[in-house]
């Protein structure tokens, strides 16, 4: 299984731009042809591209420096040097870059495609053909390239899904994920069995779907970097509504509750803010048709489930499907 990689550091550079000529017709006919010094080509630049085939930031781990082409010196015969080609650095979508010096945003990808400049060419250095004036008419000045732009990037990767898990290490996340869709995260009995967010697509009825995301567990202070603080709580940020998972068993949910949405609120104030629904895990643990003893200490609507034998699984997903869709109408009524 390949290792997922959320943050790297890169060095792009974009290519030089192409000095300018220094050079004057000389042919039998034309004896005093003039200047013909070309241009020089412009550097490449480097661009990052979003790629939805891709996953995770580890190839950055394994390559951390892009450089693009330098452009080609001018030629005689007014000719323009060739054009440095640009980089392409593929990314995945939900890829925040900033400038690593200046903390700056330079960019956010989260479309497959979308393209971003993020180090532009230096431009192409003028031949001595542009400085041709009426006191000097065979000038020996030419210009040099430009330098192409470099700078350090951070990239910070964001999974991008319409609904996340959110739950204590060992609340059932995984195994609900792998029972509502073909993702494959890792399932076992112990806690932080999930070190790396998974995706799965859920599909309700006969057309309709959605992305749902298993993220790591969350325990207290991980606000404060305790844990795997804020590499969980940055995957967080992007869905549309989140699900907390509660163990059937727990005999205090309200507190396990209260205590995953204020480490939500504390990281940000827009995380509290998201529709959510809460649900009971591991019903299969308890005596038949017995309700989960912590069930009245949680006030409003709460579901059910086991996701070993499917118990209140598929009302779960269609209500949650139905939050989905009505958060994201809200987003584009608001856009």
């Amino acid at each position: 299984m390949a290792v997922f990689v959320d943050e790297a550091l890169i060095d792009v550079r974009a290519g030089n731009g192409g000095h300018g000529l220094i050079a004057f017709l000389r042919e039998k006919y034309r004896p005093h042809g003039g200047p013909c010094g070309g241009d020089g080509g412009r550097g490449g630049d480097v661009v990052l591209v979003g790629d939805r085939n891709l996953h995770t930031l580890l190839d950055f781990q394994r390559r951390a420096q892009y450089r693009a082409e330098r452009g080609q010196h001018g030629q005689g015969t007014n000719r323009t040097g060739k054009s440095g080609s640009h980089l392409e650095v593929r990314v995945p979508l939900g890829t925040e870059v900033h400038d690593a010096a200046t903390g700056m945003f330079v960019a956010d990808v989260t479309e497959d495609g979308q393209r971003v400049v993020v180090a532009r060419g230096g431009r192409g250095g003028r031949g001595n053909q542009h400085f041709v004036t009426p006191q000097q008419r065979s000038p020996r000045r030419a210009e040099d390239g430009g330098e192409g732009e470099q700078r350090r990037l951070r990239l910070t990767l964001k999974l991008l899904a319409d609904a996340g898990l959110v739950g204590l290490p060992n609340a059932g996340k995984s195994t609900l994920l792998a029972a509502v869709s073909r993702a494959r995260p890792k399932v076992a009995d112990y806690p932080f069995t999930t070190l790396e967010p998974a995706l799965g697509i859920v599909s309700v009825g006969e057309y309709a779907s959605f992305v749902l995301a298993d993220i790591p567990g969350l325990i207290e202070g991980a606000s404060q970097g305790k844990g795997l603080g804020h590499q969980f709580l940055r995957h967080v940020e992007r869905t549309r509504v989140l699900v907390f998972l509660v163990d059937g068993t727990d005999p205090e949910p309200d507190v396990t509750l209260a205590t995953l949405r204020g480490e939500l609120a504390s990281h940000s104030p827009a995380l509290a803010d998201k529709p959510y629904l809460v649900a009971l895990t591991k019903a299969d643990l308890l005596p038949p048709g017995e309700a989960p003893a912590g069930l009245p200490r949680l006030s409003g609507e709460v579901h059910i489930l086991s996701s070993h034998s499917g118990q209140g699984v598929a009302p779960l997903m269609a209500e949650l499907y139905r939050r989905v869709e009505e958060a994201a109408r809200a987003e584009e009524t608001d856009g």
